[in-house]
């Protein structure tokens, strides 16, 4: 069985922390502050930031950073991470970073895992260096040993560590009274069944391939094991969107995410993100204009009527009660580097009655 549609679907958010041409990291984050402030006066459920790796166009790099700056700056929204690379990482580190992201906003913290690098091969070693013994391929292949770690270090009783015949207790921190819910990301079947396996909530990066969403998803449920921490499937997806008073609109200030994403799928160069105008200006080769088409015709592009209905279709369709938008707009020529209107534009016109 899977979760109860509602009509409606209960609505989040995605945030990479796009840069476009000519702005700053600094700028990029205040942008990204504003979107957050108008999700959570918009009532979303929850705001997550992603991990990615130089990347010219993308400044989330470091979530746990991110999200106390922006649960900070927010009142009720749920913060997180979508996700946190963990083969970058040493469970220790997650665990703790996380406990005392909880500590500081108790009930408002998502850890959401991922096993993909979010990188380059090059960067992944630069960020594993004196890290994992055994290099990338360990890592990968001790990914649910290491989320089981994070799990338990994380708990109140911590964790007993065996060395040299002594137990040793492990906390992520001293006094916890509360733990983040943690979600297994993935945009193959791995993560399905390890969260089924491990009765874990499992979020599918429909955002991302647009494809495989609804074999992940019956996986998930059909293997799904009750847990301490979950007694049935909870699961939803993510989808790129822009939104705005016209489809024509929506589809302009889509298409500079159009080409990021095009040049990241055929090997071209990566550069900060165009404006709408630059983008417009770019002519692409039939067959290229053909795949780029092809990847917008899976995402939520339109005005507000329609973009509402695509979501709730998406939702009838994979059987969940929410769905992760990440706002795709691109900005025009002179709109302030501080600010990403067309971006909160998408949030706002979504979340309207």
């Amino acid at each position: 069985m899977s979760e109860t549609t509602a009509a409606r679907p209960r609505l989040s958010v995605l945030d990479l922390v796009p840069v476009r041409r000519a702005q700053s990291t600094g700028e990029a984050l205040a942008a990204s502050r504003s979107l957050a402030q108008v999700a959570d006066a918009a009532g979303y459920e929850r705001y997550w930031v992603a991990e990615h790796h130089n990347m010219p166009a993308v400044a989330a790099t470091n979530p746990p950073v991110i999200i106390a700056m922006l649960a900070a700056a927010t009142e009720r929204i749920r913060v997180g991470s979508g996700g946190v690379m963990l083969p970058n990482h040493a469970p220790l580190a997650v665990a703790e970073q996380f406990a005392l992201l909880e500590a500081a906003y108790p009930g408002r913290i998502d850890l959401g895992i991922g096993r993909a690098p979010g990188s380059d091969p090059v960067t992944s070693y630069a960020l594993r260096h004196g890290g994992p013994v055994g290099g990338d391929d360990e890592a990968v292949a001790r990914f649910a040993e290491h989320v089981g770690n994070v799990v338990a270090m994380m708990s109140p009783d911590g964790v007993g560590v065996q060395v040299q015949g002594r137990t040793h207790e492990l906390r992520a921190t001293p006094v916890a009274t509360s733990v983040p819910q943690l979600w297994l990301l993935g945009s193959s079947d791995y993560s399905a069944h390890l969260a089924a396996q491990r009765g874990l909530p499992y979020v599918f990066a429909h955002h991302f391939s647009g494809e495989g969403t609804e074999r992940a998803l019956e996986i998930y449920r059909r293997e799904f094991r009750p847990s301490a921490e979950l007694d049935a499937p909870r699961t939803f997806l993510t989808v790129n969107a822009a939104v705005a008073e016209t489809d024509a609109e929506a589809r302009r200030r889509a298409r500079p995410q159009q080409l990021m994403m095009l040049a990241l799928r055929t090997g071209a160069p990566l550069g900060p993100q165009l404006s709408v105008e630059e983008a417009a200006a770019v002519e692409l080769p039939p067959s290229h204009q053909e795949f780029a088409d092809a990847m917008l015709a899976r995402w939520v592009v339109g005005d507000a009527a329609t973009a509402r209905a695509q979501v709730a279709t998406l939702a009838a369709t994979y059987g969940v009660d929410e769905v992760m938008v990440n706002p795709v707009d691109g900005a025009t020529d002179g709109t302030p580097m501080t600010a990403a209107p067309a971006r909160e534009e998408t949030l706002r016109l979504l979340a309207a009655a």
